[in-house]
């Protein structure tokens, strides 16, 4: 086995999981934009218009999972971006995992944030 496989290994996986979350995108960002924007009179759900639409069940998860992708897809990114600029190796896991918990931040806020507004 090479030295660094294992480094190796997890760079692929991260490049396919955003390739992955890349094209999850287009389809959740598509539905998002249409129920948010273009079947609402004025372009824009108000509040209360929000908290009926979040209590369904199905757009609740859609929304969320909207939220995942789009998260792990942007956070997968701004690794990539410090890793390009030369974020030197030794210092790689430590990016890794503060990246990954700022992710992770931002999806319990989210989730938080659409249990709520739905009650």
């Amino acid at each position: 086995m090479r030295a660094g496989f294992g480094v190796e290994k997890r760079s692929t996986l991260s490049w396919l999981w955003q390739a992955a979350t890349g094209v999850l995108l287009l389809p959740l960002l598509a539905l998002h934009i249409i129920a948010n924007h273009f079947v609402v009179t004025g372009g824009e759900r108000n509040f209360a218009e929000v908290a009926s639409y979040l209590g369904n069940p199905v757009i609740k998860v859609l929304e969320v999972l909207f939220l995942v992708v789009v998260t792990s897809h942007a956070m997968l990114g701004v690794r990539s971006i410090l890793f390009d600029m030369g974020v030197p190796r030794r210092s790689r896991p430590a990016v890794s995992w503060a990246v990954t918990a700022l992710g992770v931040v931002t999806v319990a806020y989210g989730i938080w944030l659409t249990i709520t507004i739905s009650r």
